[in-house]
């Protein structure tokens, strides 16, 4: 097994019996999940549970928001920066840079101002470390996030899967804390970590929430009063829980969706989607060939916001240094692909020449006196 393999603390019922995966009930996901927020059970549940408790908060100014504030118009603008800037950010902060390391920031300002460009929902480390083993075990026993185990089990995959071992050695565990290293995060000691059972202290995961918070109602109640900063804080619930679902849906529900000339890594049912693509530059297929890439919008019609968002840091002199391995896809794989398909055009229109001109020579021959 390796190190990757056991950095996550496995629910009760396993990630894998006899070798094989197993899929839980509902019932079983839904126990489990009850228990991982249960504070009085382990005082190391403090992350399950205040992520989920920061995120149902955000249900309170959406409801202030539709009673005393609401308009088609903030409505709108409150989608826009849920789905679109929301989204953008978590592939530029949580995807491309603290998990990837696809691109690097000139120094730790510009690192604070990347980590905080938006209100803070996901705290790096439930995101980062599961997200490194469902790269190394995508859709086999021990995937966080685990597609071939239902919609429920991707859900709740942040509370019942994503959660690091309580258990490592200081060695395992300054092992693990380098994978995150570049995110920002202020790291437990071994023994804090022993007691708090996560590479983040809570003390300090809280205060960052609330400056962040504090920080951005007060933007937003600036520019626009308390209507516009409840339609933004309130509007970001339905990302918070919406991105939940993406890596069931990413991965096709757990059939293979992938399409000729649009999906070309084909080591895992991962898809390439409009919606993902285009709001969050998360064309997911592309992402899984080129994991550590800068870029994931390589055909024409991918737009990666993400994408631009990085060029637009380092235009500013924020990002020194990124990976874009666009030449390379067209090189290996859409070069290759096209000049497959031309000779397979030519030859069925070479075949069916043949076969409409066969009958008319065998009619002129037909036809043609003898000598």
């Amino acid at each position: 097994m390796s190190y990757l393999e056991r950095v996550l603390e496995p629910p009760k019922y396993g990630f894998s019996r006899h070798g094989r995966l197993y899929i839980p009930s509902n019932k079983e996901i839904l126990t489990e999940f009850a228990s991982r927020l249960n504070p009085f059970q382990s005082r190391k549940n403090w992350l399950s549970l205040f992520y989920w408790t920061a995120n149902l908060s955000l249900v309170i100014p959406f409801v202030i928001f539709l009673k005393y504030f609401f308009s088609f118009p903030l409505l709108l603008i409150g989608m826009t920066y849920s789905m679109v800037i929301l989204g953008t950010y978590g592939t530029f902060y949580l995807h491309r840079y603290s998990t990837h390391h696809a691109f690097t920031f000139k120094n730790s300002f510009w690192r604070l101002i990347g980590r905080n460009l938006v209100i803070k929902n996901i705290p790096e480390e439930i995101y980062v470390i599961s997200h490194h083993v469902h790269h190394l075990l995508s859709e086999q026993p021990g995937d966080p996030y685990n597609v071939h185990a239902g919609w429920l089990y991707c859900f709740l995959a942040d509370v019942n899967h994503q959660a690091i071992r309580r258990d490592l050695s200081e060695g395992e565990y300054q092992r693990l804390t380098r994978l995150i290293d570049k995110s920002g995060v202020h790291f437990n000691t071994y023994l804090q970590y022993q007691k708090w059972g996560t590479l983040c202290h809570p003390l300090l995961t809280f205060l960052h929430f609330a400056l962040n918070w504090a920080f951005w109602y007060g933007v937003f109640f600036l520019l626009g009063g308390h209507a516009l900063a409840t339609a933004l804080f309130g509007c970001s619930v339905i990302w918070a829980f919406g991105v939940r679902t993406y890596n069931f849906d990413g991965h096709g529900g757990g059939k293979d969706r992938r399409q000729d000339g649009i999906d070309f890594n084909r080591e895992d049912l991962s898809v390439n989607q409009l919606w993902p693509g285009y709001v969050a530059g998360e064309w997911h297929n592309n992402h899984h060939l080129y994991p550590n890439g800068a870029r994931s919008g390589f055909l024409p019609y991918q737009l990666d916001l993400a994408w631009i968002l990085i060029r637009c840091f380092h235009f500013l002199g924020g990002i020194s240094t990124y990976r874009d391995y666009k030449n390379d896809f067209e090189r290996d794989y859409l070069r290759p692909y096209l000049l497959k398909a031309s000779k397979t055009t030519e030859s069925t229109v070479h075949h069916e020449i043949n076969e409409n001109e066969t009958p008319r020579i065998c009619e002129t021959i037909s036809q043609s006196p003898q000598l």
